[in-house]
């Protein structure tokens, strides 16, 4: 049986095969299309490339068997609902303002450096039999690796230049809501320390607890 990583992947595959197919039909009219097929393209192909790198990732997240029915809904959501704010970029033919570039440019890379960077020290730290992490990049913020991803997904949105757009950052926040629910129940059951953890650290974002 698949798991949900499984899903995931084959749904990053969906994602890119659809913006190549915006840009065969629809072409690159300017610079919001150019922009916007390399920061979502670059984004799946990593995802799909850090497995590769660091395999033991595969062991530790969405490793939630899935049947058929979970698997295309899988790919339905995360490859084709995903993938909304790339149909609104193309076909938006009004030129990418200025202010709009320098919002997602540095949305899109610091929100992909904070994903990755926690993504790679709970790789490491699980790999050396470390328990609680709650140093380095997870010192302040309890859930950063979900607040990079989402300053990603609203990078798309701006980009896309469309209010539709922002379905999706709004609509991964609240599954992450859930997770995180689900996630910190099992934590102050698993760690004795959580609860002073979670009294000194944010939520997702600096600011709140």
């Amino acid at each position: 049986m698949k798991t949900q990583l499984d899903a995931i992947n084959a749904a990053k595959v969906i994602t890119i095969l659809l913006i190549v197919s915006l840009i065969v039909i629809l072409g690159l009219q300017g610079q919001r299309q150019v922009l916007y097929s390399c920061m979502h393209i670059s984004y799946c192909s990593w995802w799909l490339l850090e497995q590769k790198i660091y395999p033991e990732r595969r062991k530790q997240i969405f490793t939630e068997k899935v049947n058929l029915t979970g698997f295309i809904t899988a790919i339905l959501f995360v490859g084709v609902f995903y993938s909304l704010p790339a149909l609104l970029a193309f076909t938006n033919s009004n030129d990418l303002s200025f202010t709009a570039t320098v919002v997602s440019i540095p949305l899109f890379y610091f929100g992909s450096l904070i994903n990755t960077a926690a993504d790679i020290q709970k790789t490491t730290a699980k790999d050396c039999g470390e328990g609680l992490i709650r140093t380095g990049i997870w010192s302040e913020v309890r859930h950063i690796n979900y607040t990079g991803d989402l300053m990603r997904y609203v990078s798309f949105s701006v980009i896309a230049g469309s209010i539709w757009a922002f379905l999706v950052p709004l609509s991964v926040f609240v599954l992450y809501l859930q997770r995180i629910k689900e996630k910190e129940i099992s934590m102050v059951k698993k760690y004795k320390s959580f609860p002073e953890y979670k009294s000194k650290s944010f939520y997702l974002f600096p600011g709140i607890w």
